[in-house]
């Protein structure tokens, strides 16, 4: 069962962008608009200054956790909110508020963290109130890497889960790190998740029907953005769904064939700042209406 948590009142985020955008574009983050692990590159960022200045809202299509962003869409001047935990929660950085969480109902929640102790799993468990690690996780370095450097205020809240934890805090998204075939088939085959791999080593388990592209339509529709509006770009199997949900899908040269053949672009890879190149040579002109 879903629970779906709206947050935050969304009606002034809607004013507030009705005024200034005419178009929205939803980027994934990891070989799109940067590495893992880097800064988002120069040409990339002056590429994010371009969109502003056509009126097109540019924001964050990732799997990754909310606390995990912020200072990158601050890099990017992204003023809207966040598609975070691949769909699973729209998080508004500035504010550092959720403006809603598809969380797993309690119960479910206990079940699949209790299978993962059990079996020793790698697991990474993301929340409104911060990032959960289960004892075995070899996560945790990633998140502290992230939080070097960064103030006080926006760092990301790490803690450790297990079986002794209660209450157990609301969770919109599972990550598992090398999972085990045996209980990568058994997630994938329940009817009650939506399962993908982020990377060839990472799974995702989120609430049913909960993906990237659902909650970019979601987002659109808050902002009063037609859906022939809506562009978005990545790579991997968990951006197919804003890919095809989009107005128009923008793949990365880097992407597999499968990602490439459901989009109207596809850009240079992301080592060659294929993010720039879609913006440049696809949206622009086509916002402007040149192509």
């Amino acid at each position: 069962m879903v629970k779906i948590v709206l947050l935050v009142n969304t009606d002034l985020i809607k004013y507030h962008i009705a005024m200034r955008y005419n178009s929205l574009f939803t980027a994934d983050m990891d070989y799109t608009l940067l590495m893992p692990g880097e800064d988002i590159p120069e040409e990339n960022l002056k590429a994010c200054l371009a969109l502003k200045e056509a009126g097109v809202a540019l924001t964050l299509g990732t799997g990754r956790s909310s606390y995990l962003v912020s200072k990158f869409a601050d890099a990017a001047m992204i003023d809207v909110p966040l598609i975070t935990g691949n769909g699973g929660a729209l998080f508004d950085h500035k504010t550092r508020k959720h403006i809603f969480s598809a969380d797993f109902a309690a119960d479910k929640t206990r079940s699949m963290l209790e299978l993962m102790l059990d079996e020793h799993a790698d697991a990474t468990l993301y929340s409104t109130e911060g990032i959960f690690f289960t004892p075995d996780s070899d996560r945790r370095w990633f998140c502290e890497r992230y939080n070097e450097g960064v103030p006080e205020d926006k760092k990301a809240p790490l803690f450790t889960i297990d079986k002794t934890t209660d209450p157990i805090p609301p969770v919109n998204k599972f990550l598992l790190q090398n999972p085990d075939p045996a209980m990568t088939n058994l997630l994938v085959n329940d009817p009650d998740l939506e399962v993908c791999f982020s990377g060839p080593s990472l799974l995702d388990i989120m609430t049913k029907d909960t993906t990237k592209g659902k909650t970019l339509m979601i987002l659109a529709d808050h902002l009063g953005i037609p859906r022939d509006m809506t562009f978005a770009i990545g790579d991997s199997e968990n951006d197919l769904s804003m890919i095809e949900a989009a107005g128009f899908g923008i793949a990365m040269g880097n992407a597999d064939d499968n990602i490439k053949e459901k989009a109207s672009y596809i850009a240079l890879s992301c080592e060659e700042m294929g993010f720039a190149d879609a913006v440049y040579n696809f949206v622009i002109p086509k916002v402007k209406g040149l192509i």
